[in-house]
C-alpha cells in the first residue's frame, strides 16, 4: 500500500500484511478475502429466496417483477427488479452459492457500499440489455415468444462477480466438479462458452446467453474504466493483466485486440485509463507486489487445510 495502485490488490494486502511488513499509518487492515460470508449476501440471499417464495405463493407478481418486453414499457421498473427474481428454484440455489461464495471473496477488499453498488449497477444494465436483446430477437426472427417470454435471474450479476475474481485474485483455483479445478482469470471464458454450447443443445437456455454476456462486459468495463479506489481516488484498472484480450486465450489475441480497441474509442475514450490513473514509476514493483501477496495467501491457505487435515488426526491418536 506504500505506493499508489489503480487498484486496491487483495494479494498486495497480504503481502503487506506479512511479518516484518511494514504498514503505512492510517491504512486500512489487511484483509484476506475468503474467512468468511459477510452479512450484506446473507441479506441479498433472504431477497432471492423471499423473490422466490413470492412467485410460489403469487404467481401473478411474475408480471410485476419480470422483464416482460412486451410489457416492460408500461412497467419500467421491472428493468431493475427483475435481476433479483429468481423462477425455478434450482436457480434460487446457484445464485445464493454463487453470492455467498464470490461474495466473502469480493466484499471484504471492496466493502459493503462499493459491492452494493456493483450489484445494483450490473443487475440493471443487465435488465435494459435483456429487453434491448429480445426486441431485436423478435424483429429478426418473428416469434412471439420472445416478447412474452419472462426474463429474470441474478445470473448476469454473477458473471459480473466471476470477471470481480479475475481482477482480484487471478489465480484462484474455483472447484467446478469432482477433482476439476479452474483458474479464476480462465473462468468468464469458460462460463461463455459453456453457456453458448447449451444455447445450440437447449434453445430455451438462449434467454440466459444475453445476460451472462452483458453482465461480464459490463462489469469488465465498469472495473476497467469507471470504479474508484478508495485509497487513491483514481478511476479504474489500467494493467495488461486486465484488459479486454486477457480475458480470452492468447490465441485468440489477433481477433480480441482490434475489437477491444474498437470498443475503448467507442465507449471510453474520455476515461482511459492511461489518463486517469497516476503514473506507476516501475511496472515490475506491482507484479514483484501481487507475485509475494499470492504467496504469502497460498502459504495461508495450505496452513488452514494443514490444520484441517491434522485436526482429525489427532483425535483419533487419543481415542487409541
Amino acid at each position: 500500500m506504500m505506493e499508489s495502485q489503480p487498484l486496491q490488490d487483495p494479494t498486495a494486502a497480504a503481502a503487506a500484511a506479512a511479518p516484518g511488513a511494514a504498514e503505512p499509518e492510517g491504512a486500512p487492515p489487511a484483509v484476506v478475502p475468503g474467512k468468511e460470508f459477510t452479512r450484506t449476501c446473507k441479506g441479498l440471499i433472504v431477497v432471492l429466496i423471499g423473490g422466490y417464495v413470492l412467485l410460489q405463493l403469487l404467481p401473478s407478481s411474475l408480471n410485476y417483477l419480470a422483464i416482460i418486453p412486451s410489457k416492460t414499457i408500461p412497467y419500467v421498473w421491472t428493468i431493475f427488479t427483475a435481476g433479483y427474481i429468481e423462477q425455478v428454484l434450482p436457480g434460487a440455489i446457484g445464485s445464493s452459492l454463487g453470492l455467498l461464495f464470490c461474495g466473502k471473496d469480493i466484499e471484504p477488499v471492496w466493502g459493503r457500499k462499493e459491492f452494493l453498488k456493483f450489484i445494483i449497477l450490473v443487475n440493471s444494465i443487465c435488465g435494459v440489455l435483456a429487453f434491448c436483446f429480445a426486441i431485436g430477437l423478435y424483429y429478426v426472427t418473428g416469434k412471439e415468444s420472445f416478447l412474452v417470454t419472462p426474463l429474470s435471474g441474478f445470473h448476469g450479476c454473477l458473471a459480473g462477480f466471476l470477471v470481480a475474481l479475475k481482477q482480484l485474485l487471478p489465480n484462484l483455483e474455483l472447484p467446478m466438479c469432482f477433482f476439476w479445478k479452474i483458474k479464476a482469470k480462465w473462468m468468464p471464458f469458460f462460463v461463455v462458452c459453456f453457456s453458448s454450447i447449451m444455447a445450440f443443445i437447449v434453445p430455451d437456455s438462449i434467454n440466459f446467453l444475453p445476460t451472462l454476456v452483458s453482465g461480464m462486459y459490463v462489469s469488465w468495463l465498469y472495473l476497467r474504466y469507471f470504479q474508484k479506489n478508495p485509497l487513491t481516488g483514481l478511476k479504474g484498472d489500467p494493467s495488461d493483466d486486465f484488459s479486454f484480450p486477457s480475458l480470452f486465450p492468447a490465441a485468440m489475441r489477433p481477433v480480441t485486440d482490434p475489437v477491444a480497441n474498437l470498443f475503448d474509442r467507442m465507449l471510453c475514450a474520455r476515461s482511459r485509463p492511461s489518463e486517469v490513473a497516476l503514473p506507476v514509476t516501475d511496472p515490475t514493483k506491482s507484479s514483484r507486489r501481487r507475485e509475494r501477496g499470492e504467496r504469502v495467501l497460498e502459504e495461508r491457505l495450505s496452513a488452514d487445510h494443514a490444520g484441517d487435515t491434522e485436526a482429525p488426526h489427532g483425535h483419533g491418536t487419543a481415542e487409541d
